[in-house]
C-alpha cells in the first residue's frame, strides 16, 4: 500500500503543479543509506586518525561536524537537490513552489533537524510526518520545502529579470504559489499567452499598475514574492 499522496500548488491558469511528497517508508529507507555513508567516512578518518595523536582526534571531529550539519545542505544544493540516501530512493527537495531549494532553505531545513529530533530518535520529524499529508517534518514547515519524488516534479524555468513590485493585498500561500509559478514558466510561453494569463491576476497588481503592461508588473511581484526588493518600485 502506499503512503505517500499528492501536493498541488495553483498555476494563474487553474492548472495544478504535479508533486508527489515521499511517504516516510521512502525518507527513512534514504536516510539509513545517507547515515551509512557518513558512519563510512568517519571509520576512514578514523582509521587515519589514529595515525596522527591530538592532531588525528581534531581531524576526526572536525568532520564530524561537517557531516552532521553540512552533508545534507552540500547535496541539496547540487543540480539534483538531494543527498546520494535521497537520489537512490529517486526523492528530490523542492520549495513548495516547485522550485529548487534555496541555499537559505536548505541550510535551515537541515538546522531543526536537531529540533526534529527531539524527544530521542527523531519523534517529533516522525510524529509531524505522520499528522500531515505531504509528510513534512519541522524543519520542511519552518523553510517551506518538500520532499519529492523527482520523475514528479515539474521544476520551472529562470524567471525573467524585473524590478520588484509590491502586492497590491496580502497573498495566501497559494496564490503566492500561482504568482511564482507563472513566473517561472514565461520563457515556454508566447508573450501573448503569458500576458492573457497575467491578466486573471490583475486584482493583486497596484492600482498605479493595473492598467500598464499585466505581465511585466506582475513578474515585479513575483521577484517581490520571492524576496528580491532591492529594485522595488
Amino acid at each position: 500500500m502506499s503512503l505517500d499522496t499528492r501536493y498541488t500548488a495553483e498555476t494563474p491558469e487553474g492548472i495544478a503543479l504535479s508533486l508527489r511528497p515521499a511517504g516516510i517508508t521512502a525518507r527513512f529507507g534514504a536516510y539509513l543509506l545517507d547515515l551509512l555513508i557518513r558512519l563510512g567516512i568517519l571509520m576512514l578518518i578514523g582509521i587515519v586518525a589514529a595515525f596522527m595523536g591530538g592532531m588525528g582526534a581534531g581531524l576526526w571531529a572536525v568532520t564530524y561536524f561537517l557531516l552532521e550539519w553540512f552533508y545534507p545542505v552540500f547535496f541539496e544544493l547540487m543540480p539534483r537537490h538531494a543527498t546520494p540516501g535521497k537520489r537512490s530512493m529517486n526523492l528530490t527537495v523542492v520549495m513548495d513552489s516547485g522550485l529548487p531549494i534555496t541555499p537559505a532553505a536548505s541550510l535551515l531545513r537541515n538546522l531543526l533537524r536537531a529540533a526534529d529530533f527531539l524527544p530521542a530518535a527523531y519523534g517529533l520529524a516522525w510524529l509531524s510526518m505522520l499528522c500531515r499529508s505531504d509528510f513534512k517534518r519541522l524543519g520542511d514547515l519552518a523553510a517551506g520545502t518538500l520532499v519529492v519524488y523527482d520523475r514528479n516534479v515539474v521544476l520551472h524555468g529562470k524567471m525573467p529579470d524585473a524590478p520588484a513590485l509590491a502586492p497590491a493585498r496580502v497573498l495566501s500561500s497559494r496564490e503566492q504559489a500561482a504568482v511564482v509559478a507563472w513566473a517561472g514558466r514565461t520563457e515556454r510561453l508566447t508573450p501573448a499567452r503569458a500576458d492573457e494569463l497575467a491578466q486573471l491576476a490583475r486584482s493583486v497588481l497596484p492600482p498605479t499598475h493595473a492598467q500598464a503592461d499585466a505581465s511585466k508588473a506582475l513578474l515585479g511581484v513575483s521577484q517581490w514574492l520571492l524576496g528580491r526588493r532591492k529594485d522595488t518600485a
